[in-house]
């Protein structure tokens, strides 16, 4: 696999790594991935309670998000990153609603937190390197 090759390549593999690792975390160690969450471990579960389910579902859906992120800043794909910063804002803002009704709890906001800076991180590095590229000239 191929490096970015420009800043807004790079928050695109970084955003991609670490989306992969915590999807693999949760994958290993579900218990891990909630505790990091902010939501109750429970020794045991009781009947009909998917909590584990649902984390090994989002964990794979983490991984494969992962891998398709790194690919694209493996290859440049610059219309992708620019598509994931209105959706990530769009995460940033249902997660942090979670927090702030009290749906979730108070350590659930780094996950917001968590897209809303990598989205903006990401829309400046697009719109810096706009500035940087000389506009084509015409013929």
């Amino acid at each position: 696999m191929r490096l970015p090759r420009t800043p807004s390549g790079w928050t695109i593999a970084v955003f991609g790594l670490l989306a992969f690792l915590l999807g693999v975390l949760g994958l290993v160690s579900p218990g891990t991935m909630l505790d990091m969450l902010g939501f109750e471990v429970l020794g045991t579960r009781a009947p009909g309670d998917y909590t584990l389910v649902y984390m090994a579902a989002s964990s794979m859906a983490a991984v494969n998000m992962g891998i398709y992120y790194m690919l694209a800043a493996a290859v440049d794909f610059r219309p992708f990153f620019l598509w994931t910063v209105p959706f990530r804002l769009v995460t940033f803002t249902v997660f942090t609603m979670l927090v702030v009704t009290g749906a979730a709890p108070a350590k659930f906001l780094g996950v917001g937190l968590w897209e809303g800076a990598g989205a903006l991180i990401t829309g400046a590095a697009l719109w810096w390197e706009s500035r940087r590229t000389p506009a084509p000239q015409a013929a």
